[in-house]
């Protein structure tokens, strides 16, 4: 895919049932009610009622034919939006006005959360003009330092995102510095392990690293600098080595080249959207369509 709308037309028509934890938000408000009129989503609303019903008057939203779940407290939205997707009634839960912490701590409970097997991984969709397709990001919204395991488990989420919108083998760029092993550097010594546990099978697609950014996205740095890879100039996923680089790499797409962006947190047992409260709600939207659109 080149675009995010051809997300969002292969989740149009889905339907699928969403809770939304904290919905007192106008641009969280605004991206429910065009997901329901684009036929992507249903959004089952759980937060402050009076607050929804005033945002949405000040908005111009009709809130005809929405269920409201009545809630006033931040723990207890959290609980009641997660158990909504926990018994069945819905599909996956958003975000809305409500801590991150919160929310992933409802995910997360053994007894009413979500959790599944797997470790839970961020995962950013971009479509930047100056980029040839989709690109995703792993992982710049959750996990802080993760060990080589961890980066294992954070590749394969992202890997089966990818796959759900029909990249039948993507190709990973280990992020680092530089494009050799520096036993200095730990990232370029993890780049290489998931690159040679890649070439065992253990990993699908394609990953090489250490790649430095401007090989993960341009062939002519790669040739210029001698560097011969299957991923140079046409990665599907940069993996980063910690949260920072992601997290200010993510934010130079959105500020620097204008890119558009769609981000979940995968690895429980239903999507969760996760979005910045400075996200506009197109993007807010896009993510949405990207939870429906995904089968994972």
């Amino acid at each position: 895919m080149k675009k995010l709308s051809e997300i969002f037309e292969k989740a149009r028509g889905a339907n699928k049932k969403f809770s939304v934890a904290g919905a007192e938000d106008v641009e969280v408000l605004l991206a429910c009610d065009a997901a329901k009129k684009e036929g992507i989503g249903i959004p089952v609303l759980v937060g402050d009622k009076e607050k929804i019903i005033k945002i949405s008057e000040e908005a111009n939203i009709s809130l005809e034919g929405y269920e409201i779940i009545d809630e006033k407290d931040e723990i207890e939205k959290c609980k009641k939006a997660v158990l909504e997707v926990r018994e069945g009634r819905a599909s996956f839960v958003m975000k809305g006005l409500v801590p991150t912490a919160t929310l992933l701590k409802a995910v997360l409970d053994s007894e009413t959360g979500i959790r599944g097997e797997g470790l839970l991984s961020h995962v950013m969709v971009y479509e930047i003009p100056a980029y040839h397709k989709l690109l995703l990001l792993t992982d710049g919204g959750m996990n802080i330092s993760p060990t080589l395991e961890e980066k294992v488990e954070i590749l394969k989420n992202a890997i089966k995102v990818a796959k759900s919108l029909g990249v039948e083998n993507p190709k990973t760029a280990c992020l680092s510095a530089v494009e050799v092993v520096n036993p200095k550097m730990l990232s370029t010594v993890e780049a290489a392990k998931l690159k040679e546990l890649n070439q065992k099978g253990e990993i699908e697609g394609i990953v090489d690293g250490p790649l430095a950014f401007d090989l993960a996205v341009s062939k002519e740095a790669a040739e210029h600098k001698g560097v011969k890879s299957e991923v140079a100039g046409d990665a599907d996923i940069l993996l980063v080595p910690f949260i920072e680089v992601g997290n200010a790499l993510g934010k130079s797409f959105t500020y620097f080249a204008k890119a558009r962006s769609a981000g979940i947190v995968v690895g429980a047992k239903a999507p969760i959207v996760l979005v910045s409260r400075a996200d506009s709600h197109e993007d807010k939207l896009n993510s949405i369509a990207l939870a429906c659109a995904i089968s994972i």
